[in-house]
């Protein structure tokens, strides 16, 4: 969506022919639907990226717990998840996708009119779309993961993966052992992961 508002003509039409080609939506996120159990990245941000989410602890809180529990029941295994002011990630595995996304849109639905009740916003748009990503590869989960646990760093909120409270990297480095999450992050880098994922 970001990037779209950036291109000019000749590169939207370009853009809209490659999905168009790729039989994918022309402009929302595709969703697949797996023959078998598969892996996900999914991510979802606040619309315009505005923190609505963060306005303040209680509210951060309270939705890391929904998504949790949304994604722990929908999922067979929710391998990661960080929730910041404005946007989350999660890595699950999962049997139906449509229907883990479809719940996550009652999640924003029903936390668009809760909070757009409490910031005296009614009708404000809260959310973007969610969006998946199939893990193509070990090496992809892996990055994936670390990717996840790295977001609240890399967009300067703490200093240490453990320090962010809203997601699951404390679980996992006490889970993992700190030498064994050290060599995961050297072995499967981050490096440019996210660029150009409105392609």
């Amino acid at each position: 969506m970001y990037t779209w508002r950036k291109l000019t003509e000749q590169q939207r039409a370009q853009l809209l022919a490659r999905r168009k080609k790729l039989r994918r939506p022309w402009h929302t996120p595709p969703h697949f639907e797996p023959d078998t159990r598969h892996s996900f990245h999914l991510t979802a941000a606040c619309y315009e990226h505005a923190p609505l989410i963060g306005s303040d602890s209680g509210r951060l809180s309270e939705f890391e717990s929904a998504l949790v529990d949304l994604l722990s029941s929908g999922a067979s295994v929710l391998h990661a998840w960080c929730v910041l002011p404005n946007h989350w990630h999660a890595l699950i595995h999962t049997d139906d996708l449509l229907a883990v996304v479809k719940q996550v849109g009652r999640l924003h639905g029903r936390t668009s009119f809760q909070w757009n009740q409490e910031d005296g916003a009614k009708g404000r748009t809260c959310w973007h779309g969610c969006s998946d990503r199939r893990i193509r590869s070990v090496r992809h989960f892996y990055v994936v993961r670390n990717y996840i646990h790295h977001n609240p760093v890399k967009h300067g909120y703490v200093e240490k993966w453990e320090d962010w409270p809203y997601s699951s990297a404390r679980e996992f480095i006490e889970q993992t052992g700190r030498d064994e999450v050290l060599r995961q992050w050297r072995d499967f880098p981050v490096l440019e992961m996210g660029r150009d994922w409105d392609d």
